[in-house]
């Protein structure tokens, strides 16, 4: 246990000592002083000398002053325990014993406080659990996520710099070269938004902007992806403008169709929809290709999780938080439909004035 620790425990061990000694000293000063205004009053009759009662009554004050310090340093031991069981849970949860649980005696558990203190550190200490597994399976997979594009940057720029190539073959390990590049530059992108917005709680930046250009536009920005994959895009919406940080919403709307087209099937399609009601715009993103299983709905945007525990298709887990995470700043909601080998990822978003 740390100095620091301890002094602080000891400290909260005297002081209420301290309030036990003093509920002791002041009640015996009390009976002794009204012993005393009775005699000196008449209205009590000491049985022998006065001086032989005041000693009476300093040996009664100083007995009680001993009994009194004994108590309170035994029975202080008592009411802190459950306080020092709940420090000690706290310091170990904080040097990362997530495992970490209270435990509630017979006594503690018929009070609905204590319960309830209880119930709330084990949820902590369960989404911590929760958390850290998911960063250590983001750090094992996004390790080699980010390794696998550099290697083969390495590897086929090697066989650049020694020639002996084509034409035909000098532009096919530059095509490589620029994909890998582009896929660890989108991967750098994710985590530096994530980082950047992840601790943000106030929406700033807003402004009234033309959400069908925008989208049109992140759809072309990803030309390379779907028309690789020989998937086509369906735009079915008009023109509708919204009152939002344009920055933040565009991260959103990459991420969706990326998603999109990544888990769709090669040679189908991906829609894009938006719809208005009063007080709000919804954005639809949908495509057919891999569903998402019914237990991963819930999870999915969660910082670092993957459906696909094989890891065997691209994917960080850093997408879908960043879009929870935007929408939620703009006090709208995201959910997510899936069966039928149809994904369906709906953004609702208020009418901001």
């Amino acid at each position: 246990m740390k100095p620091k620790i301890r002094k602080h425990r000891l400290a909260l061990t005297l002081l209420f000592s301290g309030v036990v000694f003093c509920f002791f000293m002041i009640t015996m000063v009390v009976v002794g002083g009204v012993i005393i205004f009775l005699i000196h009053r008449g209205l009590l009759e000491p049985s022998g000398s006065v001086h032989r009662l005041y000693r009476l009554i300093f040996r009664m004050m100083m007995a009680s002053v001993l009994l009194g310090a004994i108590l309170s340093a035994v029975t202080s031991r008592f009411p802190l325990k459950p306080v020092n069981t709940i420090i000690n849970a706290m310091n170990r949860l904080a040097a990362g014993d997530f495992k970490t649980r209270l435990h509630l005696g017979k006594y503690l558990s018929r009070h609905p406080t204590a319960v309830e203190v209880c119930r709330s550190f084990n949820n902590l200490a369960e989404e911590l659990e929760k958390t850290e597994i998911l960063r250590s399976d983001f750090i094992n997979n996004f390790s080699h996520e980010f390794k696998t594009p550099i290697v083969s940057i390495a590897g086929f720029a090697r066989l650049l710099k020694h020639g002996n190539l084509t034409e035909e073959q000098k532009a096919e390990y530059i095509d490589i070269i620029e994909q890998e590049s582009l896929r660890l530059s989108a991967m750098a992108t994710n985590v530096l938004n994530l980082t950047k917005i992840e601790n943000q709680t106030i929406l700033t930046g807003v402004s009234e902007y033309n959400l069908s250009e925008q989208i049109r536009n992140c759809v072309l920005l990803l030309e390379n992806k779907w028309s690789r994959k020989n998937v086509v895009p369906e735009l079915d919406f008009g023109e509708h403008t919204i009152n939002a940080n344009e920055e933040m919403l565009r991260q959103v709307w990459i991420n969706l169709i990326d998603n999109a087209i990544k888990f769709g099937d090669e040679g189908t399609s991906f829609r894009i929809g938006i719809t208005e009601t009063e007080n709000h715009i919804f954005v639809s993103v949908s495509n057919t290709g891999t569903e998402i299983p019914a237990e991963s709905k819930e999870q999915i945007f969660r910082k670092f999780y993957q459906a696909d525990e094989s890891h065997s298709s691209e994917g960080n887990g850093i997408g879908l938080a960043i879009v929870k995470k935007v929408v939620s700043l703009h006090d709208g909601d995201v959910t997510v439909s899936s069966g039928n080998r149809k994904t369906v990822f709906t953004v609702s978003l208020p009418k901001l004035s």
